[in-house]
């Protein structure tokens, strides 16, 4: 795999991480992978408390899609 360490396996570090910060949310975007294979996890910071997700990459494109189909309905 690209960019991945075989050595990291195991660890808590991402393989990429993207930030989004909006008005009093953080929205942390970690590329990870475990023994099943890659995913995405999506933590929602709100004052400290923790809300997150797990994407498995193989779904990746369909939730991506669904959040494009949400965006154009509510553009009208």
């Amino acid at each position: 795999m690209s960019g991945y360490d075989a050595d990291r396996r195991g660890d808590d570090r991402p393989i990429h991480t993207e930030k989004i910060i909006a008005d009093r949310k953080i929205f942390f975007l970690d590329l990870k992978e475990n023994d099943r294979g890659q995913f995405v996890k999506i933590t929602e910071d709100v004052k400290g408390r923790r809300d997150t997700i797990m994407v498995p990459l193989e779904f990746l494109d369909d939730f991506i899609d669904a959040l494009e189909d949400i965006r154009e309905a509510a553009e009208g």
